[in-house]
């Protein structure tokens, strides 16, 4: 069993919870309010300008260099080319870069960023990317598994290019490179601190959960 693996099933209720939720579901069905979408949106945006604070520390956190470039791209991945990608999206919703910026962080948008923060500076490389992983990985799945429920309905559905976007070969392929780095940074930790990083993804997983009741309850 992958070490990835063992972190879903560490926290398995919680994990289905997220990357089944009912934002998720309704994203699928095409039936999610517009405005709930939107709301998400704009906290996206702030939570990427977060996560990508927190990519900076796993340059700082790396003890060799190819740690240290990966934690650069992952960097230059967000500035240069994915919140720019959002930005954009954005803009279809009707969401101006003025709206985005001015917006104020909902209270899940806030806990969950800077609990990965913390757990960044408090701890190694390997737990900030424990902390990092039910993003990056949870929408991966959440991608492929829509595409395979029958409730989810591509034609007409105003979500369709999120959908496909996550579920795309792309952002498939970046997240087993997340993975394998992940494997590897785990192996020789001893139990204690394998139970802290699982208790880390554990906590980040939850946060996940509240980001999307934020979205859907469009919450502040």
């Amino acid at each position: 069993m992958s070490f990835f693996e063992q972190l879903k099933q560490s926290c398995a209720q919680d994990w289905q919870a997220y990357t089944q939720h009912e934002f998720v579901r309704q994203l699928g069905a095409g039936t999610l309010p517009a405005e709930s979408f939107r709301h998400y949106l704009k906290q996206d945006y702030l939570f990427l300008i977060q996560f990508t604070r927190a990519w900076a520390l796993a340059v700082y956190k790396s003890d060799n260099f190819a740690d240290m470039r990966y934690g650069q791209a992952g960097i230059n991945a967000l500035l240069d080319l994915e919140i720019g990608l959002h930005i954009d999206y954005c803009r279809q919703w009707g969401i101006s870069e003025e709206q985005l910026q001015q917006e104020n962080e909902a209270s899940a948008c806030v806990a969950y960023t800077r609990f990965v923060l913390d757990r960044g500076l408090s701890g190694d490389l390997a737990e900030l990317h424990a902390a990092l992983a039910p993003c990056m990985m949870g929408y991966a799945e959440i991608g492929t598994w829509l595409m395979q429920q029958p409730f989810t309905q591509l034609e007409g559905n105003p979500y369709r290019n999120w959908i496909e976007m996550y579920a795309g070969q792309a952002f498939q392929d970046a997240i087993n490179v997340e993975k394998e780095l992940l494997e590897r940074l785990c192996a020789d930790l001893p139990d204690t601190w394998l139970n802290r990083v699982k208790k880390t993804f554990g906590t980040a997983t939850r946060m996940e959960i509240a980001f999307w009741d934020m979205g859907l309850q469009r919450l502040m």
